[in-house]
C-alpha cells in the first residue's frame, strides 16, 4: 500500500518528462488534483483529466515540451514528507528560483502557489516544488 500519493504523482511526472513521453496516468487524490491545476496555470503541462474505470479513478497528464522538443519541466521535488513535514508561515513564502520556478503550498484555504499565498498573506504546508 502506498502512503504518499503525491510523491507517487510527482515521480511520475519526473520520469514521464526524462523519458519524453506525451501522457502518463497518475492514481487520483483531491490533492494531487489541485497541484496539476497550479501546474497547468504556471505552463507546465498541456492537460489534465480525471478518468474513472470501475470504482477507481485515475488523472491522465498531457506533459508540454518547448517548440525545440526540450521538457519544460526541468526538476520536481517533494519538499515535505509524511516523515518529515515542513511549514512556512507567511513571512516566509517568498520567491522560488528568483521567479522562475514555483513553491505548493497546502494553506487553511487551499493548495495554492507561493506567490498567491504570499498575496494572501496566508502560510502553511510547503508540498513541493518545481521549476
Amino acid at each position: 500500500m502506498m502512503n504518499d500519493l503525491i510523491s507517487d504523482a510527482l515521480t511520475r511526472i519526473r520520469n514521464a518528462s526524462m523519458r519524453k513521453l506525451e501522457t502518463t496516468k497518475l492514481l487520483h487524490t483531491n490533492a494531487v488534483e489541485a497541484i496539476l491545476g497550479i501546474f497547468k496555470a504556471k505552463g507546465y503541462i498541456e492537460e489534465y483529466n480525471v478518468v474513472e474505470d470501475g470504482n477507481k479513478k485515475f488523472v491522465n497528464v498531457v506533459l508540454k515540451y518547448d517548440e525545440n522538443g526540450n521538457r519544460v519541466i526541468n526538476e520536481v521535488k517533494r519538499i515535505s514528507k509524511p516523515g518529515r513535514r515542513v511549514y512556512r508561515g507567511k513571512d516566509q513564502i517568498k520567491r522560488f528560483k528568483n521567479g522562475y520556478g514555483t513553491v505548493i503550498v497546502s494553506t487553511s484555504r487551499g493548495v495554492m502557489s507561493n506567490e498567491e499565498a504570499h498575496k494572501s498573506g496566508v502560510g502553511g504546508e510547503l508540498l513541493c516544488s518545481i521549476w
